[in-house]
C-alpha cells in the first residue's frame, strides 16, 4: 500500500455462482485472522461441503494428508479440504480469473492504508456480486444465482463418532499413538485429535480423520 506496508487479501468465492462471499484485507498471513473470517462467513452463509485452496499457509502443510490446523478444523465441521496440485493454478481457474479482475480494479493503484484498501474491496465486492453480468451465468449476476448452504454452523464441536468396527486412537500431544505396543508418529496437526483405523485386509488398515481418508 502507499504507506509501505503489505496487504494480504483473503478471498472466498462460491464456484458455482461466482458469488464473492468475502474479500478481507489482512495485515499479515494469520491463522487466527483467517479462522475468524471463515467463522463469520460460515455463520452468515452456512457450511460448504468442500473448500478448494492452493497449497500455501494456512490452508495446507507438509504434514500427513497436507492437513493444516485450519483444515483440521474444517474437517471437524464436515468440510472436505481440497487442494490444487502444486504449480497448477489453472485447477482453480474461476478463482484466479476473479483475482485478476480484483487486482486490476481494486489494487491499482493501491490505497494509502488497510482501512482504505478494505473499503475499496467492499465496493468491488458489491459491484461484482450485484451489478456485473457473467456470460457463464447466462448473463445473470452472482447474487441472482447464489443460494446459501442449509448446513448451519454448530454451536459446539464434539468428537467424531467412528463406526463400531473401527479401532480408534487419540493422537498424543507429542503427535503420535501406541499401535500394537509400538510408538507411531502421526502428525502434529492432529495432536489431541481422534483417528480411526479400518482393517481392509489382514494387518492392513485405512486410517481416517473423521470422514477423511489420510493414510
Amino acid at each position: 500500500m502507499r504507506n509501505g506496508l503489505y496487504c494480504y487479501p483473503l478471498t472466498v468465492c462460491d464456484m458455482r455462482s461466482r458469488y464473492l462471499l468475502g474479500c478481507h484485507a489482512h495485515e499479515a498471513i494469520s491463522l487466527q485472522e483467517t479462522k475468524r473470517h471463515f467463522t463469520k462467513l460460515f455463520h452468515e452463509y452456512g457450511l460448504p461441503l468442500r473448500i478448494r485452496t492452493d497449497n500455501g499457509v494456512p490452508f495446507a502443510s507438509n504434514a500427513l494428508a497436507r492437513l493444516s490446523t485450519l483444515s483440521v478444523w474444517w474437517v471437524k465441521l464436515g468440510i472436505y479440504p481440497e487442494q490444487i496440485e502444486p504449480g497448477k493454478p489453472q485447477q482453480n481457474g474461476k478463482h484466479e480469473r476473479m483475482h485478476r479482475t480484483l487486482k486490476k480494479e481494486a489494487t491499482i493503484p493501491p490505497e494509502k492504508n488497510l482501512p482504505a484498501q478494505q473499503e475499496r474491496f467492499d465496493i468491488f465486492r458489491e459491484e461484482y456480486n450485484t451489478e456485473r453480468l457473467h456470460e457463464a451465468l447466462s448473463m445473470k449476476t452472482p447474487s441472482y444465482v447464489y443460494v446459501p448452504s442449509e448446513r448451519t454452523m454448530p454451536k459446539k464441536l464434539g468428537h467424531y463418532d467412528y463406526p463400531n468396527h473401527f479401532e480408534v486412537r487419540r493422537v498424543s500431544r507429542n503427535s503420535g499413538i501406541r499401535w500394537k505396543s509400538r510408538w507411531v508418529q502421526v502428525s502434529q496437526t492432529l495432536a489431541e485429535e481422534y483417528i480411526g483405523f479400518e482393517e481392509v485386509e489382514d494387518g492392513i488398515h485405512n486410517v481416517y480423520f473423521c470422514e477423511l481418508l489420510i493414510g
